[in-house]
């Protein structure tokens, strides 16, 4: 093996994913801290310790960086949890959603996403990744045989719900109230076929 392979071998992600590393977590204390709106890129590369032309070589401008810090803490890659129930998975979900968009860094994410950026790819891709997450659940359910609502009205009934809630501030919007939404959503839909 030659010297340069070895090195790049020893390092997986190596100073590259250090960097980015710092420079998400920058960025989203600072939009903690201030909001989004008022972020600047040098003040992310003082707090993550880099220089600012490396943030603008590799994100162009503060808006393109804060839409993908926001979309790495909005769109999960985790799979939702196989409970062996629709009811269960959904509620689980729901949970969880609310969880994640509750959370100090979460919302600051979703302010983000739905202030900081005028182009709707980011949002697009956190919802179908959460879309995702729905068709897998309601694509276990029927295959145990289960029937329950479309991806769609999962979507528009709980998503659209919690995340109005959340950015309002509309009390209560807690775990007993999502795992109302998820069965409010089940109640109207008995019948109607798992499917996007």
């Amino acid at each position: 093996m030659a010297p340069t392979e070895q090195r790049t071998a020893s390092r997986p992600g190596g100073r590259s994913a250090r960097v980015l590393a710092a420079v998400h977590q920058a960025a989203t204390e600072l939009i903690c801290e201030r909001g989004p709106e008022n972020v600047s890129i040098p003040a992310i590369a003082t707090r993550a310790g880099v220089n600012p032309t490396s943030i603008y070589r590799r994100w162009g401008d503060v808006h393109q960086l804060l839409a993908a810090v926001a979309e790495s803490r909005l769109a999960p890659e985790s799979l939702p949890e196989d409970t062996g129930s629709l009811r269960e998975d959904l509620a689980v979900w729901a949970e969880e959603l609310l969880d994640h968009i509750s959370s100090t860094e979460g919302y600051a994410s979703l302010r983000t996403v739905i202030n900081a950026t005028a182009d709707g790819e980011v949002r697009h891709r956190c919802l179908s990744k959460r879309a995702d997450q729905v068709d897998l659940i309601l694509g276990r359910a029927k295959a145990r045989g289960e029937s329950g609502p479309t991806t769609a009205q999962v979507m528009d009934r709980i998503l659209a719900l919690l995340h109005f809630r959340v950015l309002f501030g509309v009390e209560p919007t807690d775990s007993a109230y999502a795992r109302g939404l998820v069965d409010e959503l089940l109640a109207a839909s008995p019948a109607t076929e798992c499917a996007r």
